[in-house]
């Protein structure tokens, strides 16, 4: 096959972006910069709105924060269908793959990056009880792969749809048991003290609770109103939440945090380095071993995507929870939203023209 052609083969064989993600999904990246702007603003002109709203805690939890956070989260753990695990024996190999990456490996490559760089080669740059606070972030962006956005990224490189729910299913169940122990354990070995019923907290508050919420109201709902209302009305009406909770929620952080925007406006650059190095090496890991183990694309291509994404809600809610608003944490975190959504689509991309490298994509149901 010519050159010419095989470009074409490829260009008709990706969707274009357009069509599979959203104006908020296009363009985070573009909100992400105006809620800063907004925050920052918020924070510097009206700051008595971000110290009112500090008031409205519970066991050094913000109410209206928590509110927002759930608000982002429940409408992902909705779609999370549990009976498409009965699919698992289908391509195990992908799953694998994706689970040994996203807990084996994915956590502990993102603090030695992250450590690399944020305590040793920008030392002179950034103090080091604040470079501490953004290894955390860091620590909490790799401990949670990515779960909503992997639809998206899945869509753009002509996926398995029933696979990847699989992969995120198994994913999510993981989550509720090795997110606490792997976040305290690389915290405890960079220094910084968290309590595990904090971190616990956390888990109960931002896992469980929205995925126990987000199940049974998947349940209930397409048992009286079925599978086709759910997916054509219910997720259509319930898809702005989301943007909007996460939207509010980073004006709200980015009020705390002008003043350390305003006076370090490089670290959102130093930071975002580590975070784009760990981004593409842990994509390029998953990726490389789906092909030495000749996973069919359509497997190898979202499973790679889960681990090199962040599940940045979380994220941001932990890192909150655990060090406050106005902590360096939260703002590493934010920054992993600002740079994830370029570095994604360039990612599809190397995905898109690299097809025919792998096995012809497999189309059967996952079961279920």
């Amino acid at each position: 096959m010519s050159e010419s052609r095989s470009a074409a083969v490829r260009a008709d064989d990706a969707p274009d972006i357009r069509e599979g993600m959203g104006l908020f999904e296009r363009y985070l990246s573009v909100w992400v910069a105006l809620a800063i702007v907004a925050g920052i603003a918020l924070g510097q002109f009206a700051p008595g709105v971000p110290e009112t709203l500090s008031r409205f805690e519970y066991a050094q939890v913000s109410i209206p924060v928590a509110i927002l956070i759930w608000a982002m989260i429940f409408p992902m753990m909705v779609q999370i269908d549990f009976s498409s695990i009965l699919g698992v024996g289908r391509q195990p190999k992908g799953l694998v793959i994706t689970t040994t990456v996203n807990w084996l490996i994915k956590p502990f490559t993102m603090f030695a990056i992250a450590w690399f760089f944020l305590m040793v080669v920008f030392a002179p740059l950034i103090p080091e009880e604040l470079a501490r606070e953004y290894l955390a972030g860091a620590i909490l962006l790799g401990a949670a792969p990515c779960t909503a956005m992997v639809f998206v990224w899945s869509y753009l490189t002509r996926g398995d749809a029933a696979y990847t729910l699989v992969q995120v299913s198994v994913n999510d169940i993981i989550m509720l048991f090795a997110f606490a122990p792997i976040v305290v354990f690389l915290l405890g070995i960079s220094d910084i003290a968290v309590p595990w019923d904090t971190v616990a907290l956390s888990v109960f508050l931002y896992i469980v609770i929205p995925l126990g919420a987000g199940y049974l109201t998947r349940i209930m709902l397409i048992k009286r109103r079925g599978i086709e209302w759910f997916d054509n009305v219910f997720m259509k009406r319930l898809a702005p939440v989301t943007p909007i909770g996460l939207i509010l929620t980073l004006i709200l952080l980015f009020a705390f945090q002008g003043e350390v925007i305003l006076n370090n406006p490089l670290h959102i650059v130093l930071i975002a380095i580590p975070l784009i190095i760990q981004t593409f090496l842990i994509f390029f890991i998953a990726y490389g071993w789906a092909k030495a183990w000749r996973v069919p694309h359509n497997v190898a291509a979202p499973g790679a995507m889960i681990g090199a994404s962040n599940f940045f809600e979380l994220a941001v809610a932990a890192a909150i929870a655990l060090f406050g608003l106005q902590s360096g944490a939260a703002l590493a975190t934010v920054v992993g939203v600002l740079v994830e959504v370029p570095l994604m689509l360039a990612l599809v991309r190397i995905a898109n023209r690299t097809r025919n490298h792998f096995p012809a994509a497999q189309t059967a149901p996952a079961g279920g």
